[in-house]
């Protein structure tokens, strides 16, 4: 294996233990010797990868950001939120991404609790994944329908509930599955978006 390979597979090791271990400990109570250890690497090769913990999750939050990219590039997106399939897409996405991302998503929350710095970082990337669906939302008031208040006041409610409901639901589960919480959070989100139901 070239030199190059290895270490490429030690990254992916430390990335995906330190993933397991976040989703068993949290991320304040993980320490670089945890991660190394889950990893089965010794733990002075971290350091040939990452400056610290930091810089891990950092790595981390660039990973998550290009799989959220990728999937505007999916046959099935839309971006015509005046129809309920583009917001089912969207929902869906958000679904499956929190579903996976969950103990990464909460690493990163911590970790914006104790740095500034971080917060800064972890606060620009949502920014960012938000202003890619705010065009999105201009479809309703193009087609001349009245958002219940600004577009981005509008997109911001949008994500607020689909984000609570999919916490809650991950945390304590509910009496829907997966497919019937995602139509359920469709019809709520296009309703209040549009004033009409489908």
């Amino acid at each position: 294996m070239k030199r190059s390979e290895k270490a490429a597979e030690t990254e992916a090791a430390l990335k995906a233990a330190a993933r397991r271990v976040f989703a068993e400990r949290g991320y304040l109570n993980t320490k670089i010797t945890d991660i190394t250890a889950e990893a089965g690497r010794a733990a002075g090769s971290f350091y040939n990868h990452f400056a610290g913990k930091e810089e891990l999750l950092e790595a981390l939050l660039a990973d998550m950001s290009a799989e959220s990219d990728s999937a505007a590039s999916e046959a099935e997106h839309k971006s015509d939120f005046t129809d309920p399939d583009a917001i089912r897409f969207h929902v869906a996405a958000y679904w499956r991404f929190y579903r996976k991302h969950a103990a990464t998503l909460r690493a990163l929350e911590e970790a914006a609790l104790v740095s500034e710095t971080f917060a800064k970082t972890f606060a620009k990337f949502g920014e960012t994944e938000m202003a890619d669906v705010l065009g999105h939302i201009r479809y309703i008031t193009d087609a001349g329908m009245t958002l219940p208040t600004t577009p981005r006041s509008s997109l911001n409610l949008m994500y607020g509930m689909v984000d609570s409901y999919v916490r809650h639901w991950h945390k304590v589960g509910a009496e829907l599955t997966d497919d019937e919480a995602i139509e359920a959070l469709t019809r709520f989100v296009y309703r209040g978006l549009t004033g009409r139901d489908y």
